[in-house]
């Protein structure tokens, strides 16, 4: 049906793109934007020394890239619920990299004999602004959300966010040797053409679902469902942004799978900025056997996200979470107890995929239980959960406090509890789920008896 008037519903060649595309967008933006992010690590180090930096000083400039990009998923992924997702996840993706050109040149004109402690804000400045690119995951979340049907959901976001999150992992083992031949500012640089280049890809690729753009061609919002809806789009906004997260917010539902995520999503990041510490120091392995081993860690809780999510969309994502879980639980068990290199090796891979596909299984949930605020609870979700990966280091390093460099091993009791915690608050969604079903089966008895 062809436009006539500004109010009447375009036809299916006004829609641009496809849910594989959009898909492929995402996860494109998101890999790019936080793997910029990684990068931020060696800087900090190489500027430690030079400008005398006092611990207080150098633990809140390591952790401010990941402070501002999961405090940003917020309100950027409450966003995606008032225009799609493309406007936020492109000034997340620039606000990045304004953060990397400004860490480039403070390389290339201060470094090392002009820096000073006077410096230090411009430099914290520069590092939240390369944090953003980690906020755009929670933007990808609600775009990708609505573009596919809720029987996909697990596999699409499973398939984003575990592409997405190897960016790290591979930026690990890529980085020292970009570092060795050209220097760090030329990593920078790199890393600088890359963005740019993933901005233009995404400009092209990451388009919002139909509605929005029925909505942005000024359709009604009653008109741009009804077409949206024909379609194939199944998930469907509120009307603003702030809405949104108070509506996640009231749902009770919205703060056990912030908990969930927090456990193995913030537990994920904290791990691949500790285990590299904790393999040269609890086993003595060389710095090249540590960065291998906290890559191999990083690659393989992402890579299982995207089968996970596929679990997750036949088996149930309360299930799947259950059992990824207790994989978790017992991954965290071996490295707790065990002082023997292989077994905790094996009690790394085991905790790598709990965590990679429990964070399939959540976000295949948001919809499930969140459905009329999915970019707001994808906020909620995203950002706090990923706090964990800002809040769970300090909590390692008290070990070390306490109990010498035994503390190492001893502090993966922190994901014992965190794992047995989740695993209760899963059994909590099961359970409120079950009496859900029970309570519709009555309403419907009554009315056919009627």
């Amino acid at each position: 049906m062809a436009t006539s008037t500004r109010n009447s519903v375009p036809d299916r060649r006004r829609i641009v793109g496809s849910p594989n595309k959009a898909l492929f967008g995402a996860t494109l933006g998101f890999f790019i934007g936080f793997g910029a992010v990684s990068l931020f690590g060696p800087t900090a180090h190489s500027f430690i020394d030079v400008m005398k930096l006092s611990p207080g000083q150098v633990g809140f400039l390591v952790a401010i890239p990941m402070l501002t990009g999961s405090l940003l998923r917020i309100p950027f992924g409450a966003w995606v619920d008032n225009n799609g997702g493309k406007l936020p996840f492109l000034i997340l993706l620039i606000l990045s990299l304004i953060g990397i050109a400004g860490l480039w040149w403070m390389l290339l004109t201060l470094y090392p004999d002009h820096l000073s402690q006077s410096y230090y804000p411009l430099l914290l400045f520069f590092g939240a602004l390369g944090g953003c690119g980690i906020a755009t995951f929670s933007v990808g979340i609600g775009q990708v959300s609505y573009w596919f049907p809720k029987e996909r959901q697990g596999w699409a976001l499973g398939t984003y966010a575990g592409l997405g999150n190897t960016s790290p992992g591979l930026v690990a083992l890529i980085l020292p040797a970009i570092i060795a031949f050209w220097g760090l500012w030329a990593a920078y640089l790199i890393s600088i053409a890359i963005v740019l280049a993933g901005i233009a890809l995404y400009v092209v690729l990451g388009h919002n679902a139909p509605y929005f753009q029925f909505r942005k061609a000024g359709v009604s919002r009653g008109e741009a469902r009804d077409a949206a809806t024909a379609q194939g789009q199944a998930l469907f906004p509120q009307d603003n942004a702030f809405r949104a997260l108070i509506e996640a917010a009231k749902q009770w539902r919205t703060w056990p799978l912030v908990l969930l995520y927090f456990t193995t999503f913030g537990g994920f990041l904290a791990l691949t900025a500790w285990l590299a510490t904790y393999w040269q120091t609890f086993f003595h392995t060389t710095h090249w056997t540590a960065i291998i081993l906290t890559a191999g860690f990083s690659l393989l809780s992402s890579l299982i996200r995207v089968p996970g999510g596929g679990w997750a969309d036949r088996l149930g994502g309360e299930r799947v979470a259950v059992a990824s879980l207790l994989v978790l639980l017992v991954g965290a068990l071996l490295m707790t107890f065990s002082a023997v290199f292989v077994i905790s090796i094996i009690g790394e891979i085991c905790v790598a995929i709990g965590m990679g596909v429990n964070n399939a299984a959540v976000f295949c949930m948001v919809p499930k239980y969140v459905p009329k605020a999915v970019g707001g609870a994808s906020g909620w979700v995203g950002g706090l959960g990923a706090l964990g990966g800002f809040a769970v280091p300090p909590l390692l390093g008290q070990f070390v406090e306490w109990f010498g460099p035994a503390g190492y091993a001893w502090g993966f009791v922190v994901y014992v509890v965190l794992a047995l915690v989740s695993i209760a608050l899963t059994g909590v969604l099961i359970a409120a789920l079950r009496r859900d079903r029970r309570a519709k089966e009555s309403v419907a008895a009554s009315s056919a008896t009627s």
